[in-house]
């Protein structure tokens, strides 16, 4: 006999995922049907909102602010995706092999990614600090004056975040890159060491081959990541100097709660969203099939 409708297995697993359905509906599907609605709206912080699509979309491009913001923040992205992808692929290569005090180099490179960012943030705004913080003073006693201003410049800001994020960033990397490298079999090294391959000719004929899904995951995370970028930023440089370190997620934020038009940030968040999702859609497609394009051809 066939067991009663609320034991089979569908019904279970409808009760099983109910639960995630449910936070995956108020807390993601809801809030982003509300901010769509809100950008075809005029919605102040205070008073009544009227619709008015589709000008807040208008708008965007006579937004000049965003504009600028828009290339600010694909410079960083592009520099801290390269930097931090091959710092993390140095230290993992570095720990990759066990030896005698891998575990502790380990360990001590993963650190930084147990503290918060916004924490990691202000650590930084008070080592760059002229007046409380101890890198001023160590260039003063070896002679290097007048002081640097870490923030004074935009080209001094961006590199100086991009330090925060480095230090931040590269031992969690390192870690899914670590695991990616053990994941590889040593036979495969051996066989491209019989064959008289060099270290470098295995690393990029065996080692990169074999690491490409996860190096498209932390393509992924490091370019979302950086596209979303606001704490580091907000904290060491509040945008400047002249606005040159705004962020698009920074000028979100002043739309919102300094110029209080939530319509307008509104809008520029599904801009921003939509450019995200088709980044990591691209990025999704061409691994698929480079990976398709190698196993056909093996």
């Amino acid at each position: 006999m066939r067991p009663p409708w609320w034991r089979s297995r569908s019904f279970k697993g409808i009760g099983y995922t109910t639960p995630t359905a449910l936070v995956v509906v108020v807390l993601f599907l809801t809030p982003l049907a509300l901010v769509f609605w809100m950008s075809l709206n005029r919605w102040p912080l205070l008073g009544s909102p009227t619709f008015n699509a589709p000008a807040n979309y208008q708008r965007i491009r006579d937004n000049q602010l965003f504009v600028d913001s828009i290339g600010f923040t694909l410079k960083y992205t592009v520099v801290i995706t390269v930097l931090l992808l091959a710092l993390a692929m140095g230290l993992a290569l570095l720990v990759q092999e066990r030896r005698r005090g891998t575990g502790f180099f380990r360990t001590i490179y993963l650190l930084p990614a147990g503290v918060g960012f916004a924490a990691a943030a202000l650590l930084f705004y008070g080592m760059y600090s002229t007046e409380i913080g101890p890198i001023d003073g160590i260039m003063r006693a070896v002679g290097l004056t007048p002081p640097v201003s870490f923030t004074g410049s935009p080209n001094t800001a961006l590199f100086s975040t991009i330090a925060l994020v480095l230090w931040r960033f590269a031992g969690f990397q390192m870690l899914i890159l670590l695991t990616g490298l053990q994941s590889i079999p040593l036979e495969l090294y051996e066989a491209a060491r019989v064959d008289g391959a060099t270290r470098w000719q295995a690393f990029r004929r065996v080692t990169i081959p074999l690491l490409r899904p996860t190096l498209a995951l932390l393509l992924v995370l490091s370019i979302t990541g950086s596209l979303l970028a606001f704490d580091q930023f907000f904290i060491l440089t509040q945008g400047q100097p002249d606005n040159s370190t705004l962020t698009m997620v920074m000028v979100i934020y002043r739309e919102a709660f300094f110029r209080f038009d939530l319509g307008s940030a509104a809008a520029l968040s599904v801009v921003v969203l939509v450019v995200l999702v088709a980044l990591n859609v691209l990025q999704l497609s061409i691994l698929r099939r480079d990976r398709t394009e190698s196993e056909a051809s093996s």
